[in-house]
């Protein structure tokens, strides 16, 4: 019998992670499909969004997503995450690209040894600091000029916006009560660490595994996402406040979007995970390339090799 609707999108048709947009954010509407594209719907219209070419769907308060929806999402391999009001919620995220263990073993095993850990630490902040030799900082002094660089930026952007500076404070269960250059860096940050949790997971790695942060679901994401702020979202954030706009945290994520549709940046983030992470420049983890062989299992063997799933082995293999 024949299965009724669209047929899924061939793998090997699917859009490697780094060529897809960054991140769709949707509120207050109900998401449905149309043959291969997602489709929000409200009281202005139908919007149809290309699932393929989707990096992260972004589900906001008042999103009703049908069971197709999502379907057809993890067909596609878009990773959907679900937020709450003004995005300073993270509640869940869905399914990978990768096909391949190899970058998340990989990450593991360097997080794991403390010499191995304080090395890609230090490559972290070598790429904020490209004009340094990082190679002997302790992490205290890695922290410390990181603070103060952090510093000197906001004081800059405030200079140059007009914007009055004193602190990074803010609330994660009271968006409203930040100052609007806190509420703005909120809204900025969390729309980024959606972007980056959506290239992680895209990649296989293990959003907890930090490096630098620790003890918490998104400690890697967050590792990721500091490599870029000053960049991106901390300029934009002070550009925002600086227009005193009416509902901030929806023009800073529209800000934010605007810096990344081109796609650059995620082909800089998965480029910079795979540099800190991997050992061989030519490992494809992501992307139609991964799928060759999706269903090749390997079994660990003690001896330091690996053999073939699907086998039944005998006491005596030779």
């Amino acid at each position: 019998m024949e299965i009724p609707g669209a047929r899924p999108v061939p793998i090997s048709q699917l859009s490697r992670a780094q060529d897809r947009l960054t991140f769709v954010y949707l509120e207050h509407c109900v998401v449905h499909r149309d043959a291969n594209a997602i489709t929000a719907r409200d009281a202005r219209g139908t919007v149809h969004i290309p699932a393929a070419t989707v990096g992260a769907l972004l589900l906001g308060p008042g999103t009703n997503v049908s069971q197709q929806a999502m379907v057809l999402l993890a067909e596609s391999g878009s990773t959907a995450v679900w937020v709450g009001e003004h995005g300073v919620r993270y509640y869940a995220h869905g399914r990978t690209l990768a096909r391949s263990s190899r970058l998340l073993e990989r990450q593991a095993e360097l997080v794991s040894n403390r010499t191995s850990r304080l090395r890609v630490a230090r490559s972290m902040y070598a790429m904020r600091f490209p004009d340094e030799d990082t190679s002997g900082l302790t992490m205290q002094q890695l922290r410390g000029r990181e603070g103060s660089r952090v510093r000197r930026i906001y004081r800059d952007h405030a200079k140059r916006t007009g914007v009055q500076w004193e602190r990074r404070d803010y609330d994660t269960s009271d968006f409203d009560s930040g100052t609007p250059i806190n509420q703005a860096l909120s809204a900025a940050n969390t729309s980024l660490y959606g972007v980056v949790h959506a290239v992680t997971v895209a990649l296989g790695c293990a959003p907890g595994l930090g490096f630098v942060h620790t003890g918490h679901t998104r400690s890697f994401v967050f590792d990721i996402a500091d490599l870029y702020k000053t960049e991106i979202t901390i300029p934009t954030a002070f550009d925002i406040a600086a227009r005193e706009v009416a509902d901030i945290g929806a023009e800073t994520r529209r800000a934010i979007r605007d810096r990344m549709k081109d796609g650059r940046f995620l082909e800089t983030c998965v480029r910079d995970i795979k540099a800190l992470l991997a050992d061989e420049d030519d490992v494809v983890e992501y992307g139609p390339e991964s799928f060759e062989d999706p269903d090749v299992v390997m079994l660990w063997d003690y001896n330091g090799r690996n053999v073939a799933g699907g086998v039944a082995y005998d006491e005596d293999e030779g």
